[in-house]
């Protein structure tokens, strides 16, 4: 096997049990002063009341870019209320526009540490792609602005917090629920391949709750838009690393398959398939798909997850037949909405 456990400095949120992340990294250091954020044309949104927005947004007005084009954002045009996360590279603060009274939350990037740690072009990277997406599954960046020290990402609150905390307060999920994040995931994921764009970091930890508690996917720092659909770079957390990656092989938007199978037995079980005392068992495991289903995991759901979890790439259950597999049109039809929990639960990001 050819990977190497990451040695770079990025947080990937290490916790108790599950493995650091790896990834292929230069090492290079980046002068302070060359920093440079994304050349999108984003202007400044807006509280708006169409309908097409106020659809999307499930109820909920939305942030909308107006024709002002000169009107950019900046750090006034918010108030900031209580921290939602903090990180390494910066933290997240619970926002409000000032004129639209709109909710959001405010990532705030240290262009210090960024450059430090070498992850520029994967802030660039999650800027310019993320900002182009739209799926009700997937986390809205507004937009972004930068001072002399810092980058600010306006981000849509998800209200509920990290799917990663709700298994852990819960310890698994039951089939149905389990089954309607899988089916949510799989539509979000088949419209970021339609966008040639592959995630290659789905986990817990990446995926939050939305006000009605519907999954999004949050962080798209891994993320690669990828119209030629081959790429060499070894990235992600390990436990959800697919065989192809571990092993040094080109790889396509079929990590993402695999993922999502990785995903499905995390939340039924609690802990990903492939979980080992060190990284090498671990590496072990996943080259040779070595997985042990609990006892109480439903011949249906084995039947899926034994589908996803191939090692050939092409030998993948492809997503659109992932929402037409029994355990999914059993367990999650279409129109079933995810659990609504107690609402005394505290909310984090």
């Amino acid at each position: 096997m050819n990977a190497q456990k990451c040695d770079c400095k990025e947080n990937r949120r290490p916790t108790a049990g599950r493995s650091a992340c790896i990834c292929s990294s230069s090492g290079q250091k980046t002068a302070a002063d060359s920093f440079k954020v994304p050349t999108l044309p984003v202007s400044r949104p807006l509280h708006t009341n169409n309908k097409a927005c106020d659809k999307e947004q499930n109820g909920k007005p939305e942030l909308k870019g107006r024709d002002d084009k000169k009107k950019q954002w900046a750090l006034t045009d918010f108030d900031l209320g209580r921290p939602l996360g903090k990180g390494k590279f910066g933290n997240v603060y619970l926002a409000r526009e000032k004129e639209s009274h709109y909710v959001v939350a405010l990532k705030v990037l240290f262009k210090s540490q960024i450059l430090e740690s070498d992850i520029e072009h994967q802030v660039r990277r999650e800027v310019e792609i993320q900002c182009r997406l739209r799926h009700p599954n997937i986390l809205r960046m507004y937009g972004y602005f930068h001072d002399e020290k810092r980058i600010y990402l306006i981000l849509e609150f998800a209200k509920h917090g990290a799917l990663y905390k709700l298994l852990k307060e819960r310890g698994r999920f039951d089939e149905k629920t389990a089954a309607i994040y899988v089916r949510d995931l799989t539509k979000a994921l088949i419209y970021c391949h339609s966008k040639k764009v592959i995630h290659r970091d789905i986990k817990p930890e990446n995926l939050l709750i939305g006000h009605n508690f519907e999954l999004k996917i949050a962080d798209f720092g891994w993320s690669v838009h990828s119209p030629s659909s081959r790429r060499m770079t070894l990235c992600g957390t390990l436990d959800y690393l697919s065989p192809e990656m571990i092993e040094g092989k080109p790889h396509s938007y079929a990590v993402d398959i695999w993922s999502l199978g990785v995903l499905c037995y995390e939340l039924l079980v609690g802990l990903p398939p492939f979980d080992a005392k060190d990284s090498h068992q671990t590496y072990r495991k996943i080259r040779y798909v070595i997985i042990k289903y609990p006892e109480f995991i439903s011949e249906k759901a084995k039947d899926l997850m034994g589908k996803l979890l191939v090692t050939n790439p092409e030998q993948r259950l492809p997503l659109v037949e992932v929402l037409k597999h029994p355990w999914i049109l059993e367990n999650a039809p279409e129109g079933v909405k995810p659990p609504i929990y107690n609402a005394e639960q505290k909310t984090c990001s």
